[in-house]
Formats: structure tokens, sequence, C-alpha cells
């Protein structure tokens, strides 16, 4: 059950953004969810942090009761909204959590106000080549190397298009059908909450924006296949700590490790076992156990 009252807030760029708070203190985490959900899901964590710091859980415009004026094109896009949020909220420097897609988000800000960034927490998060999905053959089959790079292209997939038209029917069974066999795949919330988190999915209003933008993420020095790597992972200059699950059927674990060594020395990476793509349902404790020690370290 919801614990946490959404506060609204309206940014320069005429976006109306809404957000959760916990805690207090000087020093502030703030956090950033994924695709498909709002910073709802991110309240385990924040009502059991046990550290003196305030949370900020942001609703991404397109998600939560936040506005979406306008179009998004790049992950980039999310992160010039995180900085007129902070802004409003006279945020200056502070630590940044990123979920799965909030991960690539938290890493374009960082790299973009390394300034601004104390520590850096990616908690299952895409790559910093982005994420990427396969054109499929006549038979379904993935065809290796063949990336979709157009909306038109990801919104015809055999795997997408179905998850389009939940949406328009609001079909919270098929969410639940797919939750459970990729995020849920052990666990999974009570069912008060998770009917909470059902409906919180629904809410989203820019699914093939997202993929786009993750498809052209691309920090790295090398091409993804859809677009050439900018090089800003050079720019990630606080401690990252990368916390992957052992078990995410999502985002292999490959991924986490590309990270680490791509932002290079001042990256750790933790994998928690027995733990899919929601640390925060499979190991939650666990999770807050990593990021409480790493936030107290010099």
């Amino acid at each position: 059950m919801a614990k946490l009252k959404v506060k609204p807030v309206q940014l320069p760029n005429s976006e109306t953004v809404g957000y959760r708070e916990s805690g207090s203190g000087d020093s502030v985490l703030l956090l950033l969810h994924g695709n498909m959900i709002s910073s709802r899901h991110l309240e385990p964590l924040m009502v059991n942090f046990p550290l003196q710091v305030r949370l900020i859980a942001i609703d991404l415009p397109g998600f939560g009761i936040s506005s979406y004026k306008t179009q998004v094109s790049a992950l980039r896009d999310l992160s010039d909204t995180v900085r007129l949020f902070a802004d409003k909220l006279q945020l200056t420097q502070f630590s940044v959590l990123g979920w799965s897609m909030g991960g690539g988000v938290a890493m374009q800000f960082a790299s973009d106000y390394p300034e601004r960034v104390k520590r850096l927490i990616l908690l299952g998060s895409i790559g910093v080549k982005g994420y990427q999905l396969l054109r499929k053959d006549k038979d379904g089959n993935p065809i290796p190397g063949d990336f979709l790079k157009t909306r038109e292209e990801i919104a015809s997939d055999p795997l997408v298009a179905p998850v389009l038209n939940a949406y328009r029917t609001r079909d919270k069974d098929f969410f639940r059908k797919v939750w459970d066999i990729l995020i849920y795949t052990d666990n999974q919330p009570a069912e008060i909450e998770y009917e909470e988190y059902l409906e919180d999915i629904l809410t989203q209003r820019n699914y093939i924006d997202i993929y786009f933008a993750m498809a052209r993420f691309n920090i790295s020095h090398q091409n993804n296949g859809v677009v050439d790597g900018t090089g800003a992972v050079d720019k990630i200059g606080s401690p990252t700590l990368v916390i992957h699950g052992d078990r995410d059927r999502v985002i292999p674990q490959r991924i986490a490790s590309e990270i680490v060594s791509s932002i290079g020395t001042n990256a750790q990476l933790v994998i928690l076992p027995e733990t899919g793509h929601s640390p925060l349902v499979d190991s939650l404790t666990g999770t807050i156990s990593v990021i409480t020690k790493f936030m107290l370290s010099r």
C-alpha cells in the first residue's frame, strides 16, 4: 500500500513532474525509476532506508503523475528534466541512484554534470551502450546484429506490439503475466502492493519513445549497432556502485561488468545472489545494506 504522498512541481520546460520524498538530513539521494514504472516502485527502499539521508524519487515525464508535453527522443531529454527538477528544489550536490532505464538517465546526468554528482548508484542498469531490440525473422527468432532503429520498427516488433495493445486496453492481467515471467521470477510483492504496481504501470504514456531513446543511448567509445558512442562515459568521475542480480532476466550480468570496466577505477560491482531485475522485492535488505555501506564509505 502506498505510504508516501506524491507532490507535483512545475518546471521551466512546462512539464509538471511528481515526486516522493522521505528522510531528512544534509545528504540527498535522488532516485530515478526504470521503464514501465514510476517512483511508486521505489517506496520500499525509501521507507526502509536507515541513514539520515533525504531521499527524493521523481516521476520522469510520461510516468506516474508527471505530464508529457514534449516527446522524448533521447535519455538526455530526461536527464535535462532531472537537472531542472534539481534546480527547482535547490539541490546543488547530491547522489543519484538509477534503476534499469533510470540507470541510463543517471549515467547521462553524471557525465553532463559531474560536479553535481557526489555518488552514482546503478541498480540493474542498462549499459553504457544503451538497450537495443533485435529485428526478428519470419519465425520470430532474433537476427544477430540487426537492431531496430526507428520508432515504427520498435512499435511493430512482435514482442512490443502486444505491450502497446495492453496499454490501450488497460490489460493488467497481461502485465502481471509479463512481470511474473521477467521481473518477479522468484518472489512477488504482497497482493495489495502488486495491484498498486500494476495500476502504476498503466500510467506510462511514452513506451515506444523510451525504447527509442534507450536504443540511441551510447556514452561508450564504440558503435552500438544504432549510433556511434559519444565517449561521455569518461566524464563520470564520481564514486560509482553497480548492483546487479545474478538472476536478472532483463539485463545480462555482463552489462554490469561492462559498465564497471568502462567507468574504470571509480566503479565497483556487487552481485546480489538469488536476485532478479527487481532487487527491492527479491533482496530489499541486502540491497539497502550494500547501498548504505557505499554511502558511508570514504
